[in-house]
């Protein structure tokens, strides 16, 4: 391919570019731009006008002055009808191939909108003129000719018109969405999106790089090799790992600009924008784009600040709920001319539509001839026909295999689960609650966990120890069928599959067996699936929101890889739905529904898609009369309503959100069958069945749905007790006679007497950390008085006691066990020594016997244990020597029996199990005795030095003067301290108190606003300053003291030596 082929639209005559520039200049005067006529000041004259008209009073608001000024509603028509015309526009310049010269940028059909005549246009090069006459030989092979940088296979004929209508786009200026079926994907979009970028590096160098790709996750590695494989002369760089992975990655490659396209995930488009907006992008590619339909999101904001000179946009749903997620594509796209999503809404009102019926016949003919009838969305606007190209599978895959879906529906299995949830909210079921939204989608959600598996409620799988074995399958309906289903799976494959639904001979196979997906919405359930694929020794491969990224597309290969022996690959519906490759698979079980049918539908296509050799058997899992099943019918509906709508040409309206009357229909189907449901076994003979049953009620229920109107779909009510849609049976209208009948009601059960449990035991058990069995406990002889360490017994009574125990080992044959927390050769010598006392022991004779019953006596035997702790924490308060306190706190035990048992337990107190601890114990409370008392002595020595200590106290702070506090407040906080008393209950709460009351604090709102805590702090340094300074007193007292004794005797010794006789002369006066 040569240059760049245009539109595979047949050209028979050119065009005259005249005509529609001529009809852009007929517009009405007010008419300018559709930036011009959305930013129009008249609104506001209007407004102003109108205003004055109403007079005084409420002033009217916009939307008022718009329904009933005639003016007003003209205006808007114009500015739809020049939206109209600016699209065709768009659409005659990308269908009539008009190009620029090469080597220059493309120019836009709203720049050319000035010129005249054809002359006016810019001169195209001869290469690139295709508008003379050509034969349709010559049209079809340049148009179906592939291009030559792509290697390694052969596009297909859509895919290579499609390449055509993207490079059309770029040559005119227009960005664009390439869109598949909603319902199908596997087209070849990635394949379409390579060979442009290809074109571009190979026939248009100015636009050969750099290229921007944002994906999912799932699909980045896929993409990196998708064009290492069909196009390897683009360098290709994929931004994703951990932070330090890609700041080397930026360093090193991405800066150095030694790449061609990036390809990177959502998650690090956010992370990583400063990055990513220091290049001017030729091509931005966003693919599954309806991630930025909401155009407030963090990821729609920060890729509008991305400079690009192309924006390109891949998605199957460019609609999934309402006309203003469209808008936000567009605006992506070419946020000038769909600058304002309210006018976009008030344009397209499928109510009004501002009254013009012409207009909206104009739009339905449009789209009739635009898209195909059976279209699964809302893409049905004129508007969209420029920038939007739409393939269905159906027209483009004629040898794709079909793919048919089963709905199996299962008996729910044990009941008790189910009935629990109901039973906790029987008033909301019961219709006496308060409807609150959350409450009731709380109560969806745990009934939806019943049905897919008890154990994902914490508490119900049997354990611990945890094991993997038969319960896991018997305990749920659904676990029970597919237990079944897997192994017919594996080996019979597609035969069995063929049988089951009832299909034609030639429609077999010849494949032996099948690989399956399973789709779920928990990643919890996932968790007993894979348990269960382990227990069973399947090959699996898992996927879900948590997965890292490697291991996505190592999992993904694994499973395509042509001699791979994985069955089985488990998926979450919302990671594992979305542009992933998976049709080396041809069965897709959905384990349990989603809410959005879309969403399923996707889910489905992993395996149906091109390069399906088989046909796709889709089983659906539907836990009978219970909520799954209104689930599936509510989203059938959706489907089917959708239909019906677009078939006839007209928007969809917005889906509905699910409503509180909804919900409890939903809570209530099938609990009067739940409350009086029994259990039953599936065995090997039900599973067909099961399987013939579930596929004449899928039919009945599709054939239900296909015979129903518009009407009947909208007005269609799950069935309630709180009145049905219109029923009329044989002139009978039953709606009114219900509300005759007694409102909805499930009987409460009776209460029963429930078992005390000890709560803080459990706890203590479950929050335990693990520790190796140990081995279990001796046998002990029946009818012993109990023996304690406190009871202070005569060591020989321990003796006896011993030997009796071994002969009781001995008599019933116990082996000593080996002890699990001892090295091996000292477990052995133990256990060894153990068994030999054990076969050595022999009974008690007569006087043995009777010098046990002599020594059972000496022991403080009515000392129980609370007895003991009692006289352990008096010690602790009192100190040891202060028994008459000690025997206040010891209750029903007299002085003398506490003086007793404190000799003995002080003479032997090391003979306890925990002797240390307890001895521990009471020595600190000793030592806060003795520290109480020399506070006490240091307070009351201070004190004594002043006549008024209030007024006289000083305190020598030293070099620990606080800012805080003055001296005023440390001297009261003194005093006070003494005369409450240092070591009386709650002292610091009463000074408090006392701080509050005092006269000359009135105003020291420092002083008033400590708290106790605070006060105590205080007066612990206070106090320590004060011992301090006694300690120095003391210090000096005794020096002077030392200092006077030596200088009297040394006065003493020189008396006597002047007279010789110790008498000295007299003197006369």
């Amino acid at each position: 391919m040569n240059e760049p082929v245009d539109m595979p639209v047949k050209q028979e005559e050119p065009h005259d570019n005249t005509t529609a520039d001529n009809e852009v200049d007929a517009l009405p005067e007010p008419v300018k731009t559709a930036l011009e006529c959305m930013s129009d000041g008249d609104d506001d004259e209007e407004l102003l006008d109108y205003k004055e008209k109403k007079g005084p009073g409420r002033p009217p608001t916009k939307k008022e002055v718009e329904e009933q000024d005639p003016q007003f509603l003209e205006d808007q028509a114009k500015r739809f009808e020049f939206l109209l015309k600016k699209t065709e526009l768009f659409s005659h310049f990308v269908s009539s191939g008009h190009s620029v010269r090469e080597g220059k940028m493309p120019v836009s059909p709203l720049k050319l909108k000035g010129l005249k005549s054809e002359k006016a246009l810019p001169k195209v090069s001869s290469v690139g003129d295709h508008r003379h006459r050509k034969t349709e030989k010559e049209e079809d092979e340049e148009l179906l000719m592939e291009e030559r940088h792509i290697k390694n296979g052969e596009m297909r004929d859509y895919q290579i018109r499609g390449l055509n209508w993207m490079i059309s786009l770029f040559e005119n200026g227009i960005n664009g969405i390439l869109a598949d079926e909603m319902v199908a994907s596997g087209l070849g979009k990635t394949l379409q999106t390579i060979s442009l970028i290809g074109y571009m590096k190979h026939y248009r160098s100015h636009m050969s790089s750099p290229h921007l790709v944002i994906c999912p996750k799932s699909t980045l590695r896929n993409w990196v090799n998708e064009f290492n494989r069909w196009c390897p002369s683009i360098r290709t760089v994929a931004l994703i790992g951990s932070q330090e992975e890609r700041r080397k990655l930026i360093d090193e490659i991405i800066l150095p600009s030694q790449w061609d396209v990036c390809v990177t995930s959502y998650e690090m488009a956010i992370r990583e924008k400063s990055v990513f907006k220091k290049y001017h992008w030729k091509y931005v590619i966003i693919d599954e784009a309806h991630r930025i339909k909401n155009e407030k999101s963090k990821l729609s904001e920060i890729v509008r600040e991305f400079r690009s000179s192309n924006r390109l946009l891949l998605t199957g749903t460019p609609l999934q709920n309402n006309l203003h997620e469209l808008w936000a594509l567009l605006n992506f796209l070419l946020p000038d001319v769909f600058n304002s999503a309210d006018d976009f809404d008030a344009w397209f009102n499928i109510n009004s539509c501002f009254g013009d019926n012409s207009l909206v016949e104009r739009l339905h003919m449009v789209s009739r001839r635009f898209f195909a009838p059976t279209v699964t969305n809302a893409i049905d606007l004129q508007v969209l026909k420029p920038f939007l190209l739409r393939r269905l599978k159906s027209e483009v895959e004629k040898a794709l295999p079909p793919k048919k879906e089963l709905k199996i529906y299962i008996a729910a299995r044990p009941y008790r689960r189910y009935t629990k949830v109901l039973m906790k909210d029987i008033d909301v079921v019961n219709g006496a609650g308060k409807l609150e939204k959350a409450r009731l989608l709380n109560i969806l959600m745990q009934l939806r966990k019943c049905c897919n598996h008890p154990y994902l409620f914490d508490g119900v799988e049997p354990g611990p120890p945890y094991t993997t074995d038969q319960h896991l399958v018997d305990n749920c309906g659904k676990m029970v069928l597919l237990d079944k289903l897997l192994p017919k799976l594996q080996s019979q494959g597609a035969a069995w599959i063929s049988k089951i639904f009832l299909l034609e001979k030639k429609s077999v196979l010849p494949f032996a067996g099948s690989r399956v997906l399973i789709f779920s919405q928990m990643s919890r359930m996932l968790d007993i699936l894979e348990d269960y694929a382990l227990w069973k020794q399947y090959n699996y491969c898992r996927l879900d929101g948590s997965t890292p990224h490697e291991e996505r597309q190592a999992s993904i290969d694994a499973f395509n890889h042509p001699d791979s022996e994985k069955f089985l690959f488990m998926l979450t519906t919302r990671a594992g739905g979305l542009g992933i490759n998976l049709a080396t698979a041809d069965v897709v079980i959905l384990y349990d529904s989603d809410w959005n049918p879309q969403m399923d539908l996707q889910a489905m296509d992993r395996a149906h898609r091109i390069g399906q050799k088989k046909t796709v058997r889709v089983f659906r899992f539907i836990t009978e009369n219970t909520v799954e099943e209104r689930i599936v019918e509510r989203a059938e509906i959706k489907l089917r309503l959708d239909t019906v709508v677009i078939q006839q040409g007209r928007l969809a309206e917005a889906q509905k959100s699910l409503g509180k009357g909804e919900m409890l229909t939903m809570i209530r189907h099938g609990a009067d069958h739940v409350f009086a449901g029994k259990e039953s076994a599936i065995t090997d003979e039900d599973i067909d069945g099961i399987l013939a049953r579930s596929e004449e009620k899928t039919e009945a229920l599709k054939k239900r749905l296909e015979e129903l109107g518009e009407s009947s779909l909208r007005n269609f009510a799950l069935d309630t007790n709180e009145g049905t849609s219109v029923y009329q049976f044989e002139g009978e209208d039953y709606r009114s006679k219900q509300r005759k009948q007694i409102g909805y009601w499930i009987e409460p059960p009776k209460r029963e007497r429930k078992a005390n449990y000890q709560v803080d035991a459990y706890f203590r058990d479950a929050l335990r950390p693990h520790v190796e069995p140990k081995a279990p406990k001796a046998p002990k002889p029946p009818r012993q008085p109990p023996i304690h360490d406190f009871h202070f017994y005569p060591p020989r009574l321990m003796r006896l006691y011993e030997m009796e125990v071994y002969y009781y080992r001995k008599t019933i044959g116990y082996k000593a066990p080996k002890l699990l927390d001892l090295p091996p050769d000292e477990a052995e010598k133990k256990q060894k020594e153990e068994q030999r006392k054990i076969d050595e022991a022999r009974p008690l004779n007569e006087q043995e016997l009777a010098e046990k019953e002599c020594l059972l006596s000496k022991g403080f035997s009515n000392w129980s244990r609370r007895d003991f702790q009692q006289f352990v924490k008096a010690n602790e308060k009192y100190g040891r020597t202060d028994m008459t306190n000690i025997s206040k706190e010891v209750d029903g035990k007299t002085p003398e029996e506490v003086q007793s048992y404190s000799m003995t337990f002080w003479a032997r107190v090391h003979e306890l199990n925990d002797a240390e601890r307890i001895l521990g114990q009471i020595e600190r409370g000793e030592m806060r005795i003795q520290k109480r008392q020399s506070v006490k002595r240091a307070l009351d020595a201070k004190m004594s030095k002043y006549k008024a200590p209030f007024h006289q106290l000083r305190v020598q702070y030293g070099t620990n003067k606080g800012k805080n506090y003055i001296e005023e407040e440390d001297r009261f906080l003194v005093c006070m301290l003494h005369q409450i008393g240092f070591d009386k209950e709650n002292v610091y709460e009463e000074l408090r108190q006392a701080v509050r009351v005092a006269p000359q604090f009135r105003f020291d709102w420092f002083i008033k606003s400590r708290t106790a805590m605070e006060l105590q702090r205080r007066c612990n340094t206070l106090i320590s300053l004060i011992e301090k300074e006694m300690d120095d007193a003391e210090e000096r007292e005794k020096a002077g003291r030392g200092r006077g004794k030596s200088k009297g005797k040394q006065g003493k010794r020189k008396n006597d030596d002047s007279s010789g006789r110790g008498r000295g002369k007299r003197i006369r006066v």
